[in-house]
């Protein structure tokens, strides 16, 4: 049986030749860090669903926590907002896009 890791390893280069990830940099930590393509939508479906569960999940976990605020305006259309820390959660977590040039520190 394929251990855990070779797996994970074996998946991840699959989707870097496929193009719809890339490597982005390392973090602080010495982890890797992947981006995706909206090219994932079409060509790893199961890839695309996995990744905006987790974005999801992680936006609502950042809610729960009080990390987001909900305002609406006269026509009942929502804006959400995060608050410094939450936004810092937020990009810690790939939760949202962020600027390669600034945000990776070892890019």
């Amino acid at each position: 049986m394929e251990d855990y890791e070779d797996s994970d390893e074996s998946r991840m280069a699959h989707y870097l030749e496929m193009g719809v990830i890339e490597i982005a940099g390392v973090d602080e930590k010495g982890e890797i860090m992947f981006a995706i393509h909206d090219t994932a939508k079409d060509l790893a479906p199961e890839l695309w669903q996995a990744h905006m569960d987790y974005v999801d999940k992680g936006l609502i976990e950042l809610y729960e926590a009080g990390y987001v605020k909900v305002d609406y305006d006269e026509n009942l259309e929502a804006t959400i907002s995060l608050s410094e820390e939450g936004f810092q959660i937020a990009k810690e977590k790939g939760l949202i896009p962020i600027d390669m040039e600034f945000d990776v520190p070892n890019n």
